[in-house]
């Protein structure tokens, strides 16, 4: 029964458009890329930002630990599975994000399920931004306080939600401080402005932010010069911090104290790796020491978004390496991101339900790695491709 059950869902989503296909890769990460029964192709699907994920640095580093440190822990934080190691990048990541203390996770999916539940009851509210990550949505449905959501960046019904929910304990407003598929950075001036009006806590996952936006990398709250008035920030190492995996929440000491007595992820998860805690202590040194990085990433998007639209593409607007190219229909999206492999460049078609419905569209992710002969040829395949299908 199940599996017929089943069988029939997967016809369903193939016959829509909406199957994802996992491309096999056969090389590591980086601008240039092998794939199964391919040749080497460009990459532009990956949230390796500042181009480290294969870095020589981090690689050595990476070996280095597992020689100092071994391979795992095969325990828990509290049991048997905190090394000092694990304390020292919870330091750097505090010091680096101007909070009292941090809490390391598996992942920032795991530091978002574990939060809301371990700090907020019946008598609270969570207010949350309706595009926002999976990981946060996850994380307020296993929370028992009263749940809102207010349209996408918009601070007029979420100051209408702030009025509404006054009897509240506690008013805690969630939001993804990038938006991923759309490359939208949050508005946290304000919301930080009506959280203070309406004494309301502020939480951002800054996934796809930590480590090159704002003028030192330190995310969407250093962008809008609200790094202090942010209460909660979670993110991961598993994006621009060296691509590996790993989360964690940044806060006030008393948050991250409850969160190391309640949070489930963290009290019922193996400890972060060795290596990959040894390695991010590297990746926070080498990103604080040098802003050519994130000086190359911001010039290759401004460009890439300039000459996409001279072709003729529609995105969504902004200056975040997420460019999305919006196609409208999922079998498009798909159709064009096949035949641009067939080119020589990697990237990915998203339709409902990771997008709006009849919002399919190519997310394209710039990194600094990326050199102007990789954009040009990029534009080159957009061009051919968009004349191919006779939408450009």
């Amino acid at each position: 029964m199940l599996k017929n059950i089943l069988k029939k869902q997967i016809n369903e989503i193939q016959k829509a458009g909406l199957y994802k296909e996992e491309r096999i890769m056969t090389s590591p990460q980086k601008p240039v890329i092998e794939v199964k029964n391919n040749a080497s192709i460009l990459n532009f699907c990956s949230n390796n930002y500042l181009g480290l994920s294969s870095d020589q640095r981090l690689i050595n580093a990476s070996i280095e630990g597992i020689k100092k440190f071994g391979f795992g822990l095969s325990s828990v934080r509290f049991i048997c599975g905190t090394q000092s190691i694990h304390r020292e990048l919870e330091k750097k990541v505090s010091n680096f994000l101007e909070k009292e203390d941090t809490i390391l996770y598996s992942s920032c999916f795991d530091a978002n399920t574990g939060l809301f539940e371990t700090i907020l009851n019946k008598d609270d509210a969570i207010i949350s931004d309706e595009l926002n990550h999976a990981s946060i949505i996850d994380g307020v449905r296993l929370c028992k306080a009263h749940r809102f959501r207010y349209q996408n960046s918009n601070m007029q019904h979420l100051e209408e939600l702030l009025k509404k929910t006054q009897k509240h304990r506690i008013r805690l407003i969630t939001t993804d401080g990038v938006f991923s598929m759309d490359g939208f950075i949050a508005k946290l001036d304000q919301i930080c402005i009506l959280a203070k009006k309406y004494n309301a806590v502020v939480h951002v996952d800054d996934s796809h932010a930590t480590g090159f936006i704002g003028e030192n990398g330190k995310g969407s709250a250093e962008y809008h010069s609200v790094l202090d008035k942010v209460d909660i920030i979670t993110s991961t190492f598993g994006k621009a911090l060296g691509g590996a995996s790993g989360g964690f929440t940044s806060a006030s000491k008393e948050i991250i104290t409850i969160l190391r007595q309640k949070s489930r992820p963290y009290l019922f998860s193996n400890s972060l790796s060795p290596s990959i805690a040894y390695t991010s202590i590297k990746v926070l040194e080498i990103i604080q020491k040098s802003a050519e990085s994130r000086k190359k990433l911001v010039s290759n998007a401004k460009y890439f978004r300039q000459e996409i639209q001279k072709i003729g593409y529609t995105i969504k607007p902004g200056e975040h390496p997420i460019i999305p190219i919006m196609l409208g229909d999922a079998h498009l999206a798909k159709d064009i991101s096949e035949d641009m492999l067939n080119q020589g460049i990697y990237v990915v078609g998203f339709s409902f339900p990771v997008v709006p419905q009849d919002q399919a569209r190519i997310r394209i992710q710039i990194s600094a790695s990326h050199t102007k002969k990789h954009l040009e040829y990029l534009l080159d395949v957009f061009k051919k491709t968009g004349e191919k299908f006779n939408i450009i």
